[in-house]
């Protein structure tokens, strides 16, 4: 693919070097702004309930707005999103539906169906589907159902209430492609599924984001106005005019984005015009609900339309920020050409990421992985300061009573941020964020890195170094992963542009990770024995207790992973050093502080002798969990999970000519060594080198990898069909059983969701498949065959037989994980399991949801249906596998050898 004939490529390059300004209008409305954190204004602190659904149509947002398939600009001032209405719901669709965390039996679960189809990086193209019943919206029995269900039974979900019965619904799809950064045109296409004829109800709806109720001098108010019969006039005091374009004259509604206190708080309105003012108008009938005046803040074109059978109408509409005179064409031959050569691009640009390799399935399930990355970003509105001590309160809050996050008063969030999932998770989660790079890297490699210098700049990172969490709980604890993502994403960018990498960066990232490695020695390694506690570290009820809480009993849980992540993030540090070392020599003191903290972390974890408080077990050939307690005795809480194989993340392979550019820091890699000889014997030997020079650091010498690896590949234990599970299903006839006082703690293994009510009941670790974690499985046994090469093989599975590289089973694990989404011999995919519309219906069938998780025994998919955050990793794992030849990473290094492949289509 020539560079200079893909135009996304050219307008991505516009956007970085000219500041053109592509990425404007994006994907940025929430799915869901009710029952977040940022809405919160309760006196005890209950999110979910406080903002309801119900009140969400008729209460004005504070921090933020949501919409169905919407757009915004980059500060969320101008919204754009779709209205539907099929003249039975009791309410307009305007947002997507789901349950509270009380609600659902498993926690807060979306009870809607919508796909991202596609998305270009600048959202030059983009599109949606929405699928709508015809038929009256179940809202009330999902809510009553899901609540008599026990964590034992599966969740009731929208199929399940026969709404779809007779495909009587609609296919609703809303695609987007600028004609310039300002001018968007929009085509909505409705197809009728049914075999009898159907009206709708369709608004496409343009609003302002309620930014003046707030304070007691209102700032300036924007104003939208009937220009003529085909087009409202967004007047915004800032930023000037935009207006929407009909392609047909319909009636235009005009309301305000403002409270209906009345209806909230019964109180009287100080307007008559409110924010659910064109529900009321569409639904109830009450015509005094939307202004005759045509002005005000929230306004809808208001297409009827009558459907034919298995028929499709098409709106056509245009946001721009141009005035077209009478004469100028709005519509016609060029709005299709124009989506036809953004339709185009968008496949070239995807062509040149994904090449020709791979089937049309694997291209479809790669392509809407990237759509879902790219549809999750969003506006993202938190300063914690002002949220804190807001001047104007609701009715319903006589003052402040807000505990939560108020030692983050520093953090001033008002960015683009690329989120986990819109709606189950309408904010960042720092942990996760630091995925989403590696898949961002591939196609935005600048988005990427501006994401991960967020994450850690001055109103992000807190004082103390701690990068902030998610926003239930910022001071909470992630794994440190953001170090892994910055050194993966600079190498990405490093190979695409020749050797040279952007070290400004590398350099200004490494600062600041230097801040927040400094509070995790400082906060988690409350002995001083460079064994870590960690607490939370993501994986919920992966363990015996809730680690988020105090130990029961009291003591202190010395945490396998929480150590391992630390390695790890000692050896990214160290990389980096490293690299900085090379053009400047002041690094190199640095380079030898991470190696020794690393070595003296990997030796704690396996001292010498026999010791019942380390955590590697040399009977089973596993890490486990140490608990101390308070008399000074200590065990090992023998849970066979994932955190006994997290210490294989852990690794770096170092090539040795490269020492003669450090020299300070070969001589005192030498000295260490020498000093410690004797207790380096249980972690691979830092100094021996493989066949081709290479060195490994790992804290997995040989012998414990053959034995950690003889556990992860049995079949009977970690290896499912469809990747490695969180927990071995040795536990589902062996529960682990622990007992303290008169409480007695029980660790079973469960392949779907987990009967465990800790994290509200919907974070399952104890047994599912997680994509994140095998993605740094697979990329550890990678960059592990740099090293041992073909002449280390394993059994794979354990006891079949058949002998593997190292290279081969994590190509043998990628397999496993691509076989969750793509069509079987029976064209089946095993995610949807046994929901037979999806499996074999031809307008369901090539969908794809991107779940939070995975049954660790069949692959359907489980928790957020729309995690397309970590669990799109499959695109990533799947590029490599195809890719990367293990002969050139035996020749060059896995890094060098592996990105550069993943990193072709950001070549100049």
């Amino acid at each position: 693919m020539n560079f200079h004939s893909n135009q996304e490529k050219l307008r991505l390059q516009a956007a970085a070097s000219e500041n053109i300004p592509w990425k404007k209008w994006g994907p940025y409305l929430s799915e869901r702004q009710w029952g977040t954190v940022r809405e919160d204004y309760s006196q005890t602190g209950n999110a979910w309930d406080y903002f309801s659904h119900d009140q969400s149509r008729s209460r004005a947002y504070r921090w933020g707005e949501d919409g169905l398939g919407g757009i915004s600009d980059e500060r969320q001032q101008f919204c754009f999103a779709l209205a539907l209405w099929n003249g039975k719901d009791p309410i307009l669709k305007e947002r997507i539906f789901g349950l509270t965390n009380s609600e659902g039996n498993h926690g807060e679960d979306v009870k809607e169906y919508y796909f991202y189809l596609d998305s270009t990086p600048t959202h030059s193209y983009m599109k949606y589907l929405y699928k709508y019943p015809q038929v009256a919206f179940p809202y009330a029995n999902l809510v009553e159902t899901n609540r008599r269900r026990n964590r034992l039974e599966f969740e009731y979900e929208l199929m399940d209430t026969g709404v779809f019965d007779d495909d009587r619904y609609f296919d609703v799809f809303v695609e987007y492609a600028k004609e310039t950064p300002e001018d968007i045109l929009i085509k909505i296409s409705i197809h009728n599924r049914s075999s009898e004829t159907a009206s709708l109800h369709v608004l496409p709806t343009f609003w302002f984001r309620n930014t003046w109720s707030w304070f007691r001098q209102h700032p300036p108010k924007p104003i939208l106005r009937q220009f003529n019969d085909r087009t409202i006039c967004a007047s915004h005091p800032e930023l000037g005019d935009r207006y929407l374009y009909c392609d047909r004259a319909v009636p235009l509604l005009f309301t305000e984005n403002e409270t209906n206190t009345q209806r909230i708080f019964n109180i009287p309105n100080a307007s008559p015009y409110v924010k659910d003012g064109i529900n009321n108008y569409i639904v109830d009938g009450k015509l005094d609900g939307v202004n005759p005046d045509k002005i005000g803040t929230k306004a809808a074109a208001h297409y009827l339309l009558e459907i034919p059978a298995e028929g499709v109408e098409i709106i056509q509409l245009r946001l721009s920020d141009r005035l077209f005179s009478a004469e100028e064409i709005v519509f016609g031959s060029g709005f299709e050409s124009t989506f036809s050569a953004r339709l185009q691009e968008a496949d070239e640009f995807y062509n040149s990421i994904i090449g020709s390799s791979f089937s049309e399935d694997a291209r479809n399930v790669m392509r809407q992985a990237f759509a879902g990355m790219m549809w999750t970003k969003q506006f993202y509105y938190y300063p914690v300061g002002d949220w804190l001590s807001d001047e104007i309160l609701p009715p319903d809050c006589p003052e402040r009573v807000a505990q939560r996050n108020k030692q983050w008063f520093h953090l001033q969030s008002a960015d683009i941020l690329s989120m986990p999932d819109k709606w189950e998770y309408p904010w960042f989660a720092a942990w996760d964020l630091a995925f989403h790079c590696l898949v961002l890297g591939m196609i935005d490699i600048d988005f990427a890195k501006d994401q991960l210098r967020l994450m850690t700049n001055q109103v992000y990172l807190h004082p103390n170094g701690q990068i902030p969490a998610y926003e239930w709980n910022f001071s909470d604890v992630n794994p440190p992963v953001h170090c892994m993502a910055t050194w993966q994403v600079y190498l990405m960018e490093k190979v695409a542009n020749g050797g040279k990498g952007d070290r400004a960066f590398l350099e200004s990232m490494f600062h600041k990770l230097l801040m927040n490695f400094t509070w995790w020695v400082n906060r988690k390694d409350s002995l001083g024995n460079n064994v870590f506690e960690g607490g939370f570290l993501g994986l919920d009820n992966i363990g015996v207790f809730d680690r988020s809480s105090a130990i029961p009993g009291g003591g202190i849980l010395e945490q396998a992973d929480g150590t391992s992540w630390m390695a790890m993030f000692c050896l990214d540090m160290l990389a980096i050093a490293f690299e900085l070392a090379l053009e400047n020599p002041v690094y190199e003191d640095l380079v030898c502080k991470f190696y020794e903290h690393f070595m003296y972390i990997a030796m704690a974890m396996d001292r010498i002798g026999e010791n019942a408080d380390e955590l590697w077990d040399e009977e089973d050939g596993f890490y486990y969990d140490v608990l101390h307690f308070p008399n000074g005795y200590s065990t090992r809480l023998k849970v066979r999970s994932m955190v006994g194989l997290i210490p294989l993340f852990a690794t770096v392979i170092s090539d040795p000519q490269l020492l003669e550019k450090v020299p300070k820091f070969a001589k005192r890699m030498a000295e260490f060594n020498k000093q410690h000889h004797e207790s380096i014997q249980n972690i691979s030997d830092p100094v021996q080198t493989s066949i081709t020079g290479k060195r490994l650091l790992s804290p997995v010498n040989r012998e414990k990898l053959q034995r950690i690896l003889q556990r992860m590949l049995d079949e009977s234990e970690f290896l499912s069909d469809y990747g490695i599970r969180a927990l071995s299903s040795h536990h589902w006839d062996n529960p682990y059983i622990f007992t303290v006082g008169a409480n007695v703690y029980r660790v079973d293994y469960e392949p779907a969701e987990s009967s465990s009510g800790l994290f509200g009941g919907n974070s399952n670790w104890r047994g599912p498949i997680w994509m994140p974690v095998n993605m740094m499985l697979v990329q550890s046994l990678r960059k592990m065959y740099a090293y041992y090469g073909d002449d280390f093989k394993v059994e794979c599975p354990t006891g079949s037989g058949q002998w593997m590289t190292l290279w081969e089973v994590a190509d043998e694990i990628t397999r496993r994980l691509s076989n969750i989404f793509l069509q079987n011999d029976q064209q089946q995919r095993p995610l949807y399991g046994n929901t037979e519309k999806f499996q074999t219906d031809p307008h369901w069938r090539d969908l794809i949801l991107f779940y939070e998780y995975f049954h660790g025994d069949n692959g359907a998919g489980l928790g957020a249906s729309h995690q397309t955050g970590w669990t799109g990793l499959i695109a990533y794992l799947m590029t490599v596998s195809a890719k990367v030849n293990p002969e050139d990473v035996l020749r060059g290094g896995y890094f060098s050898a592996a990105l550069s492949t993943l990193s072709q289509g950001l070549k100049s």
